[in-house]
């Protein structure tokens, strides 16, 4: 795979481990894939499925639900009828929901090994994902690390936590299976990203990653785009989740601005805008929430520039493909930098709506 100019500085994992899920590919090289998690009771079908629709238009690739249950599991089923995209089922600690989820059609399972009741019953799960061909990720989180790896390392270290993720891996090898994702996971970001360039070292498993327990809406999201983007910067990451307390289609709104930030996402429009001041002399704010709302429903891989002020306006959005700026009573449509005609205020978003819907005219 090619590096974009400009881009050189990005580490590419290609040499990691295809493996699918579903009918969708990860590792070496392929995207980095959205993924996240329903709220609902998976007993409850219709409502996941709801869930999972809402999920699948923002553009989320791949879903987990939780299988406490029998129950849950055999609801796996259904669910997987009406929906379109991979579906994980999230395990704790009971083997056997994680071969009902298998026999009802899970495309992948996350477990951790060391709490699934023991090796022969690993071996069990593993001989059920292995008939099917359904990998397993194999999940460690730093909060729930071993107590002696706590105590050799004198705490929840980046090096326990690999060290217990490896563990883990080698346990399912040793079962003969090698069909893996890896996801290691830390609310610290120092701690969770020198774990993830710790374990890029010893192995080639695709990774799957994410901030736990990151936070709201608010707090969430800026302490995932700061790890998640450093991580995806380093080339580090072929699925991931932003984990938010809140409605999960807001994670995946999250995800594809962090990828697209980093040029690894290239569907839909992103709206750029820039800050007020005491030039600007229309709602900008207003404005870029509705052109931002607007282009939610346009298939167009373009960047809409929003500006306050017809001075710098057009310089500034001259990396955007179209744009507009404000100004006194009126406006300025404008692509590529260059101020295509003026137009009253009240039409802009109009404008810029009628121009984004006739663009490959």
């Amino acid at each position: 795979m090619s590096v974009p100019k400009g881009e050189e500085h990005f580490m590419h994992r290609e040499h990691t481990k295809t493996i699918k899920i579903g009918d969708r590919i990860i590792g070496g090289g392929n995207p980095v894939l959205i993924q996240s998690m329903t709220n609902t009771r998976t007993e409850d079908v219709k409502a996941t499925v709801e869930q999972i629709h809402r999920l699948e238009a923002a553009g989320c690739d791949i879903i987990r639900s939780t299988v406490p249950t029998l129950e849950a599991a055999k609801a796996l089923k259904e669910i997987k009828k009406e929906i379109s995209i991979p579906l994980v089922a999230d395990i704790h600690f009971d083997y056997k929901m994680a071969i009902a989820a298998i026999e009802n059609g899970a495309d992948k399972i996350r477990i951790n090994p060391g709490n699934i009741g023991g090796k022969e019953k690993l071996d069990e799960v593993v001989a059920a994902a292995k008939e099917r061909m359904i990998p397993i990720r194999v999940g460690v989180n730093g909060g729930s690390l071993e107590k002696e790896l706590v105590e050799k390392y004198e705490g929840v270290t980046p090096q326990g936590i690999v060290e217990s993720a490896l563990d883990k891996v080698h346990m399912i090898e040793e079962a003969g299976y090698d069909n893996m994702v890896i996801s290691i996971k830390s609310s610290n970001i120092p701690i969770c990203v020198k774990a993830h360039e710790l374990l890029t070292e010893k192995t080639d498993y695709p990774l799957h990653i994410g901030i736990t327990e990151a936070g709201t809406l608010y707090g969430g999201n800026i302490k995932s785009s700061v790890g998640l983007g450093i991580l995806l910067y380093e080339g580090i990451g072929d699925t991931l989740r932003v984990s938010l307390s809140g409605d999960p289609v807001e994670e995946i709104r999250s995800a594809k601005t962090i990828l697209r930030s980093l040029g690894l996402y290239h569907q839909g429009i992103e709206v750029i805008s820039c800050p007020t001041c005491g030039r600007t002399r229309i709602d900008l704010i207003g404005l870029a929430n509705q052109v931002e709302e607007m282009v939610a429903d346009i298939p167009l891989n373009l960047k809409v520039a929003v500006m306050g002020c017809v001075v710098n306006g057009p310089g500034e959005a001259k990396e955007a493909d179209i744009g507009i700026a404000g100004g006194i009573g009126e406006g300025l449509l404008i692509k590529k930098g260059e101020v295509i005609r003026k137009v009253p205020e009240k039409d802009l978003l109009n404008t810029l709506r009628e121009e984004l819907l006739h663009w490959n005219d």
